[in-house]
């Protein structure tokens, strides 16, 4: 199994190459590695023993931001190091200033996961929620340096529990301790004869919750709103906006902010094409008169997290493609939330829906209802963000098991 693996990576490599061509993400992927392991070695971090933190995009490092930011509190003596996979996490958080190093993860080949632990020498990594590496597993393991996985989650139909995940397995056999999300998972880890496994909750709900007792003002925002009631659409796509474009003239005394997940320009042109009397983020400005202006798009990347605080309902986008997106930011500020139907894989999303805070949507009349029905619900915000506060307090636990290694 393990030669299908590497071949697997093998192949993903010459994909990417191919793709680099005419794909934006797929030339930064590859220009981003290019000479990395000699540009991480001239760093000298073996010398420092560094804490090693990973994170596969954006969503992931906001997940595990907590528990970087409070280990750095409390040891600022202590050196970190980040990797992400994705280019969406690594073009924006290259210049994080809590990090001695921001880097792209060299792909999983026994030669790159040999040489990165040896210029790295971590005093332990710390993976969150996804991406399980062999390679770099194996490497941490036999070296005996801890490897921690924190927001955990596991679901059944993963290859870890089907009658061939033997190999997969065998992955999570090289980890120290895994910190889950939910009771679910630590049953499953438990079947597998797992017994490292502590219940920790998720990561999120502190980065979300201390986000919102002290969000970044944003006055182009507050002036767009005025006093109209908000709704927000966050991290949408297209299937997402081609619902939401009709939403608007329903409902004229509202005003509306989209925020896409991809700002690229051909997407931005794609929504005002549907939205032609929609206004830019980028093309407000203190002197702009936006009394009339009922639909803002934000064409940037970094505010959403700080955009709900001026909401009253918020939509999630992602729920007609892979997964929806992070419910908890909209939660946090007190916002009940509409999704899409694929929510599976997220337990905040089926908790918020089970206590009434959040409706799943699958076409436009569902859409129209879910926003009357929560616009006379007068609970469901409170419910949402009561939620989130209840949910606090994984870092704290992650923080003092960490602790015996620093």
């Amino acid at each position: 199994m393990l030669w299908l693996y590497n071949f697997g990576i093998f192949l993903y490599k010459i994909v990417v190459t191919v793709a680099s061509a005419f794909n934006v993400k797929a030339n930064l992927f590859l220009k981003g590695r290019k000479n990395l392991l000699k540009i991480i070695a001239n760093k000298e971090f073996s010398k420092e023993r560094p804490v090693w933190f990973h994170f596969a995009s954006l969503g992931e490092f906001e997940q595990g931001r907590p528990v970087l930011e409070e280990l750095k509190k409390n040891h600022p003596e202590t050196k970190v190091i980040v990797t992400f996979f994705s280019p969406s996490g690594y073009e924006i958080r290259k210049n994080y200033t809590l990090a001695d190093g921001v880097f792209y993860l060299p792909l999983d080949t026994r030669k790159n996961a040999t040489e990165f632990i040896r210029v790295v020498r971590p005093r332990m990594a710390i993976f969150t929620k996804y991406e399980f590496w062999y390679h770099y597993f194996k490497t941490l393991h036999d070296n005996g340096i801890p490897l921690i996985i924190i927001s955990g989650i596991f679901r059944p139909e993963q290859a870890f529990f089907k009658w061939y995940g033997g190999f997969y397995r065998r992955i999570l056999g090289f980890v120290t301790t895994f910190f889950v999300q939910n009771e679910q998972s630590v049953k499953l880890m438990n079947q597998l004869g797992l017994e490292n496994v502590e219940l920790s909750g998720d990561t999120r709900f502190d980065r979300v919750a201390e986000n919102a007792l002290a969000p970044k003002q944003l006055p182009l925002i507050e002036a767009f709103c005025g006093n109209s009631l908000v709704f927000i659409a966050g991290s949408t796509w297209l299937p997402d906006e081609m619902l939401l474009k009709d939403l608007f003239q329903q409902f004229p005394d509202w005003k509306f902010i989209i925020a896409p997940h991809e700002t690229n320009a051909a997407h931005i042109q794609e929504i005002t094409k549907m939205m032609p009397t929609a206004i830019r983020y980028t093309q407000l400005n203190t002197e702009t008169s936006t009394v009339d202006q009922q639909v803002l798009i934000i064409d940037n990347i970094g505010i959403l997290s700080s955009v709900y605080q001026y909401g009253k309902v918020a939509y999630i986008g992602g729920g007609f493609g892979t997964g929806i997106h992070n419910t908890l930011e909209a939660a946090a500020f007190g916002l009940p939330v509409i999704i899409g139907p694929k929510y599976d894989k997220f337990q905040e999303a089926k908790d918020l829906l089970k206590l009434g805070a959040a409706v799943s949507i699958q076409s436009f009349d569902d859409l129209s209802a879910a926003f009357i029905k929560l616009q006379k619900d007068q609970n469901a915000g409170i419910t949402a963000k009561n939620y989130v506060v209840e949910k606090t307090g994984s870092t704290a636990q992650i923080i003092k098991y960490l602790e015996n290694y620093i």
